[in-house]
């Protein structure tokens, strides 16, 4: 109670300093709010100023959250404006005129139209444009797109500007790692391994868009070293009783397939709406490791050939209701999940001796692993709207608790290069339960000072409890017996604290916001077989600073900076073993440090398109993943560790073009300068640095009304990472779309990595360490796709919220 007292005491210091700084002279003032076709405010709508007089520009605003635009005007006169967005008519308003004695005026509520073009005498309706620069971040719509039908969330990733998906699911944006995933903008707060499960096992038809936040705001938790990655579900957009029902058939070198229904029940009072999800996924990896370890006296090669495949079947839900209590406070409840569970087998064949030419002995491994996965988040949830400006209170409470449970068996057989056998087969397994809980509550509050003056405050608290248990046995004398050696239990406690608060002001053509947020962290890791203990206490202060320049209707410019925090993961912190063969294995690192970056970002958006971004970023003690060799046993590990620093220079270029009526194409290319330095690595220097790019085209094609192609492509040059030297990967994806049944309805066909070419080939930039890695997933897969829609379209649609622990959840295991 003690820390929230500190806290509150610095926020409300916060608030007192910027409510002072606020009070500005009242100028002539004209506002107004713009809805969407279905009567819902409508956000960052582009609304510009005009005098009546001569039709001259005097200013450029966007709508907020709440469809309301503002402006402050210098003098007295008669004036008009112009609103546009992508897919909708452009609105005039009436002349309205400013005196002396009315100052203040208001132009009420206006309605956009959606556009429509006319192609052959087709009507052919707008669609979103997949990707869309908005204010404080870039919006791939995925709902738009043929080739995301039939993809999990993983695999859509992997599509979007400026976003990598490594061979160990590891999710980079603009060339870093560290990014926070958020689903409806709520932390996840699983390890990087679960978040990797969890969108693997998220169907492409349950998404709306991704949202891409390089720098968020004070508002949002300070992790994510290279920022936000925010996946916004499918919400129903109509009231009344409505829902969709929808399914995927796929294929390549296996099944692959989804079913899954949505509800919703609208009134004046309540709103009811849940979905659930199956799926079933089969995936085979291939991964081939050559090697060398070196000895004293002489080196020994390793030429490892593994294969794979890993078969999931997934269940996930979501059911949640609002209460309406009056037009100004809404009390809601969510309970979302999962029940997920499969198995992976895989062969590993490793060759040993004295070059890569000359062989004697191998290793034969056989290895079965079980996984079964539970999860339930509960959400209880209340907003008030505090006046017609915008000023508005929200709190949410949450707990999630999640159950694991990892098994193994290990199969070595020793071999002499003719078959027979060296010595008895050894057997091992692993049982690997897991208990993660969690517990959060946010306040979140928002005031409007003035017509130009807008203050937002919150506190948010949260508490995590991991426990797991590392049962390891082997079996002798025909009788499984504990190994001692590698049995352990981990449980890892942590609470954070939080405070922020950001003003934002705007003045004639320019925005202005800062923000501050204060965190207080304690941590405790308990490895309890060896009494290892280790505890953290720490305050840190986060400060952002966001400028947005409106040079000319067609001209923004843009800064951004702010500090940012990376804890490590859960999984990443847990120091057990877990092994591939006896020559390869992987293991935590609980002493891990956080690792801490300051982001600079300018920006410049012509004609609200075209987009380019140079960003400079500095991580020091960067936990970045490594492979380091185990002298002992000649064998090569994986973990994490924290290097020194990480320097990056990245500049981010999306351009859309329209090149016929029915051929429109979106091409992004991000270039980046990414270094890396360790003064003392596992005994030795490590230090990096390497320019690389990414390129990726979409190329939208409207064959008829209605029915649409897409063919896209992507290419990642050559990237160094840490002590990865990681090799070209590119591939290319096509799909086709048809509307069915007035719209109600769409039918998908998408085949992604046509020519079967995107894999992962790696090497070693570590001194004195030489592999080869060579992976390949099954990426070449058709899928069929089935979307219906049904049900009445009367009230509006359910509020979209976000609960207060997606940040703690996105660092779970799976």
């Amino acid at each position: 109670m003690k820390n929230l007292y500190r806290i509150s005491l610095i926020l409300c210091f916060f608030l007192t300093a910027t409510t002072v700084f606020a009070q500005t002279t009242p100028k002539p003032n004209i506002s107004g709010v713009i809805l969407d076709e279905s009567k819902k405010p409508a956000d960052y709508v582009t609304v510009v100023l005009f005098k009546a007089s001569d039709s001259s520009v005097v200013k450029t605003a966007f709508t907020d959250p709440t469809g309301t635009f503002s402006f402050n005007v210098p003098t007295k006169g008669s004036y008009y404006y112009k609103a546009s967005n992508m897919g909708y008519k452009t609105l005039k308003s009436k002349t309205i005129v400013l005196t002396e004695d009315n100052q203040k005026i208001d132009f009420g509520t206006a309605q956009l139209a959606a556009s429509t073009q006319n192609l052959k005498e087709v009507n052919v309706a707008v669609t979103k444009p997949l990707i869309e620069r908005k204010m404080d971040r870039v919006v791939m719509n995925v709902s738009s797109s043929s080739i995301m039908s039939g993809s999990t969330a993983l695999e859509v990733l992997q599509k979007a500007p400026g976003v990598t998906v490594d061979q160990n699911d590891n999710i980079s944006m603009m060339g870093k790692q560290g990014v926070l995933i958020q689903l409806d903008g709520k932390q996840t707060y699983m390890s990087s391994a679960d978040v990797a499960n969890l969108l693997r096992n998220m169907q492409s038809s349950d998404i709306e868009s991704i949202e891409l936040i390089t720098n968020p705001s004070s508002k949002y938790d300070a992790a994510g070293n290279s920022g936000i990655i925010n996946i916004k579900t499918k919400k129903s957009k109509n009231g009344g009783t409505n829902g969709s029902v929808n399914g995927m058939a796929g294929y390549g070198k296996n099944f692959r397939g989804n079913a899954g229904l949505s509800l919703n029940h609208r009134t004046q009072k309540l709103n009811l709406f849940g979905n659930y999800n199956y799926g079933k996924n089969e995936r085979e990896n291939q991964i081939d490791i050559d090697r060398i370890s070196n000895g004293k006296t002489a080196d020994t090669y390793f030429m490892q050939v593994g294969s794979s495949l890993r078969k999931q079947n997934n269940n996930n839900f979501k059911v949640g209701l609002d209460y309406f209590i009056d037009k100004k406070n809404t009390i809601g409840v969510l309970v979302n999940g999962y029940f997920n569970h499969g198995t992976e087998a895989s062969v590993n064949n490793t060759l040993i001796g004295p070059s890569f030419q000359k062989v004697d002995s191998m290793l034969v491994s056989n290895t079965l692993q079980t996984n079964k996965y539970n999860n339930l988040s509960y959400n209880l949830n209340y907003k008030s709207v505090l006046d017609t400006a915008g000023s508005e209170i929200s709190a949410d409470v949450d707990y999630s608790r999640y159950n694991g449970n990892d098994g193994s068996k290990y199969d070595n057989d020793y071999l002499f290069p003719n078959g027979e056998r060296i010595r008895p087969i050894v057997y091992t397994r692993n049982n690997t339960p897991s208990i993660i809980d969690i517990k959060a509550f946010k306040v979140d509050y928002n005031v409007a000072l003035s017509k130009t003056v807008k203050l937002e405050a919150g506190v948010k608290s949260s508490w995590v409890k991991t426990d797991n248990d590392l049962q390891a046995e082997e079996f002798v004398s025909n009788t499984w017996r504990n190994d001692v050696n590698r049995s352990n239990q981990f449980i890892y406690d942590e609470n954070v604290n939080a405070a922020y608060t950001n003003l934002n002001k705007q003045f004639k053509n320019t925005s202005v916001q800062i923000g501050l947020r204060v965190e207080q962290t304690n941590s405790k890791g308990n490895l309890i077989t060896t009494n290892t203990v280790v505890e953290r206490s720490y305050w840190d202060f986060f400060p952002t600073l966001f400028v947005q320049q409106t040079l000319s209707k067609n001209n923004q410019l843009g800064f951004s900076y702010s500090r940012r925090i990376d804890r490590p993961s859960y999984d990443a912190l847990n120091p057990f073993i877990y092994y591939l063969d006896q020559y390869t294995y992987n293991k935590g690192n609980p002493f891990l440090n956080p690792q801490y970056t300051n982001n600079f970002e300018l920006s410049y958006t012509l004609m609200q398109k075209y987009m380019l971004s140079i960003g400079y970023s500095r991580v020091n003690d960067v936990i970045t993943e490594v492979l380091l060799p185990d002298t002992a046993q000649k064998a090569l590990y994986q973990t994490n560790a924290n290097l020194a620093k990480n320097i990056s220079y990245n500049a981010n270029l999306n351009v859309p073009i329209q090149i016929t009526k029915w051929w429109q194409t979106n091409n992004n290319l991000n270039v980046f300068y990414l270094s890396f330095e360790a003064p003392d690595l596992a005994g030795r220097a490590l230090k990096t640095g390497k320019t690389s790019f990414q390129f990726k085209t979409q190329q939208t094609f409207t064959i008829v009304s209605g029915f649409t192609a897409e063919l896209s492509g992507s290419y990642e040059s050559p990237l160094d990472y840490g002590t990865f030297s990681i090799r070209p990967r590119y591939s290319i994806d096509a799909g086709l779309s048809k509307a069915l049944f007035n719209k109600k309805a769409s039918l998908k066909f998408a085949l992604s990595d046509v020519f079967n070419t995107y894999k992962t080939n790696l090497s070693s930039i570590y001194s004195g360490l030489t592999y080869e890695v060579r992976q390949k997933n099954e990426s070449q897969v058709g899928r069929l796709s089935f979307t219906y829609r049904f049900g009445k379209n009367e009230i509006k649609p359910a509020r979209r919220r976000s609960t207060g622990t997606e940040a703690e959840q996105g660092r779970m295991k799976n």
